[in-house]
């Protein structure tokens, strides 16, 4: 049923919705033509077929697909996907999913979808990354979305940033943060890992117990096991007393294992086991304790990378990977950088005693045009140099360089003419191998077939590639 009555002329976007859930549906599509101040058309249906039946007779800019509801089209969704992509004609498609699936999100985005949402759906956060699409896509302007998107908080338990990429992981966190059960947190360093494992635990039912974090990469591999289970009284040289590990200290509230894919093997399997069982040994005691705790996990690494080596186990992966969630790199929402740089700046300088003003329009878009390997917290250090080395006044130039002494990637003002034309970093070849294709997709308005054709490589081959950005994107 159409939520609008819309001329075939008409220039406005349309937006199609496939759900079998046809109640839901109606509240999502009224929830989402509020947030886009009635600028879009938008036409829900209940499955595949009739929505492929639509897209044979009439153009749509955006579809969102409920995996679960494209039966009726292919035994597979992928399929289903693929086929709706074809029919598309150039249409951004975001799949949608009941729970958060690595597996489907992957799957969906190899066969074509531009994005991929866990419901239940929230209309503004919803309409911000359909924003986002179209803006990436050119479309703001079929949709008559330009400057209409609703803004988000700027700061949630800790985090800073109002991106749509951040509205997710908030969303995520208010979601997932009351259920006792395990989270995955993928990302590069410095994305926030132990912040957002902060803010789950501070959100749930076990706010009131301890959080206990334990880094599996800086404890020596011989002394992990009596650090996270425990150690009982001459156990070896040097245990001249019973003392808990990081498990039963954490009893009642949360345990975080960061950099989980640094773990031991043989530690792996134990671990399994307490997980399994709610039970434990002390090292060198044969006594069961049974703790209550909610498991928190953190790798900046590709896990399904680690298990092919065989250094992580895969039933460990699948027992820990109940809930995941991934932590965009700050190259991929610029809008929060200059929000991180001002609060950053306020907060140290607070703290030395001194008077800064804001930051030059110059450096500005140095800051906006850096690459940011080491993510908020290398924007993090750089500002505390900036507090630290300057007595105030606005940041410049001359200073900015002065203070950019960690890795000298900051761009030249001659490096950055213009928003388009950044020159920060050489980037890897998949990175610019996916900049080349994804800039041909946009080029033919989302059109793989004519992209594909234009680059001289068939559409299965940028379906494939896909994939792997995918993968890299979801689990870091």
């Amino acid at each position: 049923m159409a939520m609008q009555n819309r001329s075939d002329g008409d220039p406005s976007g349309r937006l199609l919705l496939i759900d079998r859930d046809q109640e839901q549906a109606q509240l999502v599509a009224h929830a989402l033509a509020q947030c886009l101040d009635q600028a879009a058309a938008i036409t829900v249906v209940s499955g595949g077929k009739r929505a492929a039946e639509l897209l044979r007779d009439s153009e749509f800019d955006i579809i969102l697909a409920d995996l679960s509801s494209l039966g009726d089209l292919a035994s597979h969704s992928d399929e289903a996907v693929l086929r709706l992509v074809r029919l598309a004609d150039g249409a951004l498609m975001v799949a949608l999913s009941d729970g958060i699936s690595v597996s489907a999100a992957v799957g969906a985005m190899r066969a074509g979808a531009h994005d991929y949402v866990a419901k239940p759906i929230n209309g503004p956060i919803m309409a911000a990354r359909i924003g986002e699409l179209a803006q990436r896509h050119g479309k703001c302007r079929s949709l008559g979305i330009e400057g209409r998107i609703p803004a988000g908080p700027s700061d949630f338990a800790g985090f800073i940033g109002a991106s749509s990429a951040m509205q997710f992981v908030y969303e995520q966190i208010g979601r997932i943060a009351a259920s006792s059960a395990p989270v995955f947190i993928t990302g590069e360093s410095g994305t926030g890992k132990d912040v957002c494992a902060e803010a789950l635990h501070a959100k749930g039912h076990r706010a009131g117990k301890r959080l206990v974090a334990i880094n599996c990469a800086a404890i020596p591999r011989d002394l992990m096991e009596s650090e996270l289970f425990g150690v009982a009284r001459g156990a070896f040289t040097g245990a001249h007393e019973d003392r808990k590990g990081a498990a039963e200290l954490a009893d009642g509230g949360t345990l975080f294992l960061d950099e989980i894919g640094e773990m031991d093997l043989s530690l792996q399997s134990k671990l399994l086991r307490f997980l399994q069982t709610g039970t434990l040994s002390r090292v060198g005691d044969g006594a069961v304790r049974r703790v209550d705790v909610r498991v928190i996990c953190a790798t900046n690494r590709n896990p399904m990378q680690l298990i092919a080596e065989k250094k992580f186990r895969e039933d460990l992966f699948y027992r820990l990977h109940v809930l995941p969630i991934h932590l965009p790199p700050l190259r991929q929402r610029p809008s929060d950088i200059m929000v991180l740089a001002r609060h950053f700046l306020t907060r140290y300088a607070a703290e030395e005693h001194k008077s800064f003003g804001d930051y030059s329009s110059e450096v500005a878009s140095l800051l906006s045009a850096a690459e940011w390997k080491g993510n908020v917290r290398q924007l993090q250090n750089l500002v505390r140099r900036l507090v630290v080395m300057f007595d105030g006044g606005d940041i410049t130039a001359a200073m900015l360089a002065a203070a950019d002494i960690e890795t000298r990637g900051l761009p030249t003002p001659a490096e950055i003419p213009s928003r388009g034309d950044r020159r920060a970093a050489i980037l890897p070849m998949w990175q610019q191998e996916q900049r080349i294709i994804e800039d041909a997709i946009a080029s033919f308005g989302g059109n793989v077939s004519l992209a594909a054709a234009a680059l001289e490589i068939s559409p299965s081959t940028i379906y494939r590639k896909r994939q792997g950005w995918a993968e890299l994107s979801h689990t870091g």
